[in-house]
């Protein structure tokens, strides 16, 4: 009998977040020998979660060339999950992985919508600008790589049903972005690390860019009234917000506290989740490529809210 294929060393960074912690749960439940580079800072329950949980810790930062070194060499993979807002500090990581030679894929933390797709580069104040300049340097550095692309995590948004400055869903009147017909994408944290760790050995996402568009969660704002509809068994009042009334509201609201009214005019108006097919930008389907893999639906994540 063929000897079963040795399973790849996986360096996860940002373990101690929502979804470094899940991509830890699942490369060690996948059989992968897995690190974490962790902070001196790190609370003593984190790194006792961790490390209870079989992964091997290292000290370090993505400051400290020196721990990067040390820790890349350790493993055949690189999986950063830090948040958006840091993605730039990912640049000493990409220099220590092009020198090490070593690493048989990064996967960057990119996920949320494809940067290069998105349609709001005047607005966002380079938020998708700086994982555009990630992606270049490493296909510039000519790292291997795998981006995954998962649209929103269900936290975002669906928990108010995409009315800004709520933290729940509306029981009476709701307001609808558009004519409520753009179809946006969710899916849950947990789900984005399954898939992602599914990656790490298949040579078909090998600088590849996997989207996750599961079928039961690519939603307009009118599909995402009639499900919670359904569910409090009460129609809502609707008010519609025209492109150019929610623009003049983006432009009014200072930054950061019009993001959210920036991620729900990409979603929801220009439709940069859905906009362009997967398989014709030379992308990977997800949900297609692992179909053993079970995710949370909208309507499941809806029901949480009741």
């Amino acid at each position: 009998m063929e000897e079963e294929k040795k399973k790849s060393r996986v360096l996860i960074i940002g373990a101690t977040g929502r979804l470094g912690n899940y991509l830890t749960r699942f490369s060690i439940e996948s059989g992968h020998p897995t690190f974490a580079l962790i902070r001196n800072s790190t609370s003593s329950a984190k790194f006792k979660s961790l490390s209870d949980a079989g992964v091997t810790l290292l000290k370090g930062s993505l400051e400290d060339e020196g721990s990067l070194e040390e820790a890349v060499s350790k493993v055949d993979v690189v999986i950063s999950a830090i948040p958006s807002k840091h993605v730039l500090d990912q640049k000493l990581l990409i220099k220590v992985i092009k020198q090490a030679g070593s690493i048989k894929r990064f996967i960057p933390a990119e996920y949320g919508a494809n940067p290069d797709k998105t349609q709001i580069s005047d607005l966002d104040h380079g938020f998708y600008s700086k994982k555009c300049e990630i992606k270049r340097i490493i296909e510039s550095e000519g790292i291997p790589y795998t981006y995954i692309c998962c649209g929103l995590f269900m936290r975002i948004l669906l928990p108010s049903l995409v009315q800004p400055g709520l933290q729940s869903p509306p029981i009476d009147k709701v307001t609808v972005f558009g004519d409520g017909s753009v179809k946006a994408v969710f899916v849950n944290d947990v789900d984005v690390a399954a898939f992602t760790i599914k990656t790490i050995d298949d040579p078909r996402t090998l600088n590849k860019t996997l989207y996750l568009r599961p079928p039961e969660n690519i939603c307009s704002m009118n599909d995402l009234v009639e499900l919670w509809e359904g569910k409090i068994e009460k129609k809502l009042e609707k008010t519609f917000v025209t492109e150019n009334q929610l623009l003049k509201k983006i432009k009014e609201t200072p930054y950061p506290d019009n993001m959210e009214m920036v991620f729900i005019y990409s979603v929801f108006i220009k439709g940069d989740h859905t906009y362009f097919d997967i398989e014709s930008c030379g992308g990977m389907n997800g949900t297609e490529l692992y179909p053993d893999v079970k995710y949370m639906t909208v309507s499941e994540f809806l029901d949480t809210l009741l």
